[in-house]
């Protein structure tokens, strides 16, 4: 019988599903033409909703919800026994690895890009070019992207629970209970 996630880890895993959701809001506001600081030739800077660009933003912020709720799956039944309504693999059992593999290379990607956007969020070519928001609105779209950094070190977090939750034991030793 394996065991029930910690309510820590459920806490976790809720923060990393909702990790995107302040980005997410702030290019739908952008996507809805809610001017977000930028001016000159940037795309951000003269949005139209209904454009091209604005439903590639809406359609970006859906997705990236979309994989952040899947870190819930870690935390919840339906991350060891698929659902009833999936066709083939309804009711049988998630192999651990099937969610191990893909959840850890996720966080393992996330962290990258999060530090790497940290790093180069001033940069010339980022936040410091011409054009781009300063004053409220810098700081307002900083602390829509600054849960993003949080979002793979918490997806690896709630992965490794779930990879010791889920592992079998050796044979002739029993799980430890933490």
């Amino acid at each position: 019988m394996e065991r029930e996630p910690s309510r820590r880890v459920v806490r976790l895993a809720r923060l990393a599903a909702l990790a995107p959701l302040p980005t997410g809001l702030w290019r739908i506001a952008g996507a809805c033409g809610v001017p977000l600081g930028f001016s000159g030739g940037d795309a951000l800077a003269d949005v139209r909703f209904g454009s091209g660009f604005s439903l590639y933003m809406i359609g970006l912020s859906v997705f990236a919800e979309m994989l952040g709720f899947l870190a819930l799956g870690l935390v919840q039944r339906w991350g060891e026994v698929a659902p009833d309504w999936l066709p083939l693999i309804g009711g049988r059992r998630v192999p651990p690895l099937a969610a191990v593999i893909p959840a850890g290379l996720g966080a393992a990607v996330l962290t990258l890009l999060g530090v790497m956007g940290a790093i180069g969020w001033n940069d010339p070519g980022n936040m410091g070019a011409p054009g781009s928001p300063t004053g409220v609105a810098y700081w307002v779209m900083t602390a829509c992207y600054l849960p993003l950094v949080a979002w793979g070190p918490l997806l690896a977090v709630v992965t490794l629970a779930y990879h010791r939750r889920r592992r079998s034991p050796a044979p002739g030793l029993r799980p430890v209970t933490v």
